[in-house]
């Protein structure tokens, strides 16, 4: 663009830019359309564009402007400090051209580089936080996410119209920020139509690739679990879809050895890819939040905090509602009260478990559901086992400090897998004696048995040894965990033991009973459900023969059963129907469960599930996950 263009007839060109053009859209000894800005004595400043300004040297007019005076200039210089010198023409016939700015459009994933310098970037809002100072927009384009600061006035909404998933453009300076980096808004379009639409398009097969789960082989060849890869593959792409479009992840998940074994790794996994793909610092901390829960069902207390929770959250820092990942639970019928309580909002929930499920009853509320049942096999792949796999597939870098997790899971569980072998064999070849990895199963419930309903980060970690640096303190933490536990644990059986009642059925099994609200201690470790298994295994080392026991209360009941077959959510669901008023719920896994009921028809209740444990067969090479930590407490 010079002096010299003109159109076909020779008129001169003057050139109107685009408010969003840039130095690199002129050239010296070209027209263009200016308005004054300021007077000063030595000349006036005019602009071009909301980022294009120069001077008018008072040697090249004669008379005066005033701000906001409209004029055609020639652009004379451009000086190596960038400062920009125009002389006003009085051209006669002319042509206005109008002047678009060619945007060279940055990723995300490059700004680290690109420090102080103006850029241009587009993408779709995933969030919008409004802080004491500037409206703070989070940004996601093909690449990464990045905050963009844009300020109006200290608490004010900058840019109102521009809302959440709008498709917008932004010119701003990259500028770091304690770990992270942010871009400073010097302007910010919404864009529409085909704008708009091209960018969508873009950022939706770009979301695809990137949300794809990494190729990974599994740990142990167990033909029974890789089966589940598929739906472990499906999870994990909608996990990092997640993360990539900046919606929270809620994990709640079991309170016992196997929840833990799941969560920690999916935990770890995920936070490294919000590492990966968000420039801001505090995006880990926002974005994913582990829960742990009591029960093995995702109870009405819990969703009614964890919705209210996240409500406030979209509320105050312009978040999008989160996903729900359910492990080691979430798969039976008691969960369904609260998922119809979620689905009034837009709140996906994916399942990851190995409880006998009531897909029936939970699928039409879940949007994934993987459980070992679904394939044909049962409680013995454990949802550590899948877990591990699935984090693995969401960043594979963690393997390495996974590799003794699956084991540590299944012994928490008691799972008699064949694949046990094969998996206690790779971590003692990380450096675990199976004593340690089991001692490490009882630390981590002697751990959530005092954290209650917090998830004690740290500590789990350190028990665990997973994203932790010291190994000297996993060892001494381990230890004295164990320890306590064992103590305890002694010292609750020396209380409890004399007060076990024994029958014979007439199946032959043997039947134990206590009252573990009258005749153990309360509120100490072990809780009533991890004290029936610990009685429940004596009695099986004693007897060699099948066994059920069954430690009760006033009001609910923990069920064990070695060598009979149960079907204890079958059992469940007939008491429900046969004993009007009891008000029987529960379930479990088929030999090992809990069951409530009302205080009042506890001795009916009892003695029905009683008749139905003495009428199921016997099979002496059944084996019991004798899931020790599920409690109700």
């Amino acid at each position: 663009m010079t002096a010299s263009d003109s159109d076909a007839e020779g008129d001169a060109v003057v050139y109107d830019l685009d408010p969003a053009c840039t130095v690199s859209d002129v050239e010296t000894g070209g027209y263009y359309a200016a308005t004054v800005n300021g007077v000063v004595d030595y000349g006036v400043f005019v602009d071009l564009s909301e980022s294009v300004s120069g001077l008018v040297h008072e040697s090249t007019y004669d008379g005066s402007y005033a701000v906001g005076d409209d004029l055609v200039v020639e652009l004379t210089e451009i000086r190596e400090n960038g400062d920009l010198s125009f002389e006003p023409v009085d051209l006669g016939d002319r042509e206005t051209v109008a002047v678009e700015h060619d945007y060279d459009i940055a990723d995300i994933d490059e700004l680290v580089d690109r420090v102080g310098d103006t850029v241009h970037l587009e993408g779709e809002v995933v969030q919008i936080k409004q802080t004491g100072g500037p409206t703070i927009f989070h940004l996601s384009d093909e690449t990464g996410v990045i905050p963009c600061a844009a300020f109006e006035e200290a608490g004010v909404r900058a840019y109102p119209e521009v809302e959440i998933e709008d498709v917008i453009r932004v010119t701003g300076v990259v500028d770091e920020r304690e770990d992270g980096l942010q871009v400073e808004v010097e302007r910010l379009d919404a864009l529409t139509d085909g704008d708009a639409e091209a960018v969508e398009g873009r950022l939706a097969d770009a979301l695809d690739d990137r949300a794809e789960p990494e190729e990974t082989e599994p740990l142990v060849e167990w033909p029974a679990l890789t089966q589940m890869f598929p739906d472990l593959r499906e999870v994990a792409a909608q996990l990092r879809r997640t993360v990539l479009e900046s919606r929270p992840i809620r994990v709640r998940h079991h309170a016992d050895g196997d929840g833990m074994c799941a969560s920690i790794p999916v935990q770890y996994a995920l936070e490294r890819f919000i590492e990966e793909t968000h420039q801001d610092p505090e995006a880990k901390r926002h974005l994913f939040k582990r829960l742990p829960s009591k029960a093995p069902f995702y109870e009405m207390e819990d969703v009614t905090r964890d919705l209210n929770f996240a409500l406030e959250d979209q509320a105050r820092h312009g978040q999008k509602l989160p996903l729900l990942l359910m492990l080691d639970n979430g798969s039976t019928a008691e969960d369904v009260p609260a998922y119809e309580n979620l689905a009034h909002y837009d709140i996906p929930i994916v399942v990851v478990d190995h409880h006998h499920p009531d897909p029936d009853a939970v699928e039409p509320f879940v949007d994934a559901h993987v459980n070992p049942y679904l394939h044909g096999e049962d409680y013995r792949i454990t949802t550590g086992m899948m877990c591990v796999e699935l984090a693995r597939m969401i960043w594979p870098p963690i393997t390495d400090e996974l590799r003794h997790v699956p084991a540590v899971a299944g012994l928490c569980d008691r799972s008699k897998a064949d694949a046990m072998t094969d998996y206690v064999a790779l971590a003692e070849s990380e450096g675990y004696a199976e004593s340690t990895l089991r001692d490490v199963g009882e630390a981590l419930d002697y751990a959530a048995h005092w954290l209650k309903y917090d998830a004690g980060r740290n500590i789990i970690n350190d028990v665990l040894n997973v994203g932790t640096d010291d190994e000297e303190r996993h060892r001494e933490l381990v230890e004295f965990l164990a320890g306590r536990a064992e103590s305890d644990v002694d010292d609750q059986l020396d209380a409890a033991m004399a007060h076990v009642e024994h029958e014979r059925l007439d199946s032959d099994a043997h039947l134990y009973r206590i009252d573990v609200e009258n005749h153990a201690y309360r509120f100490t470790y072990p809780a009533p459900g991890k004290t029936t298994g610990e009685i429940h295994d004596r009695k099986v080392q004693e007897t060699g023969e099948p066994v059920i026991t069954i430690g009760y209360g006033p009001d609910f009941a923990v069920l064990r059963s070695d060598g009979v077959r149960l079907d204890i959510p079958e059992m469940v669901s007939e008491l429900n129907e046969e004993i009007v008023g009891g008000g029987v719920s529960g379930g479990g896994h088929l030999v090992v469960g809990s069951i409530k009921f009302v205080p009042g028809m506890r001795e009916e209740v009892l003695d029905a599930l009683v008749e139905k444990m003495a009428d199921a067969e016997l099979d002496e090479d059944l084996q019991s996950t004798v899931v020790g930590h599920e409690q109700n407490d």
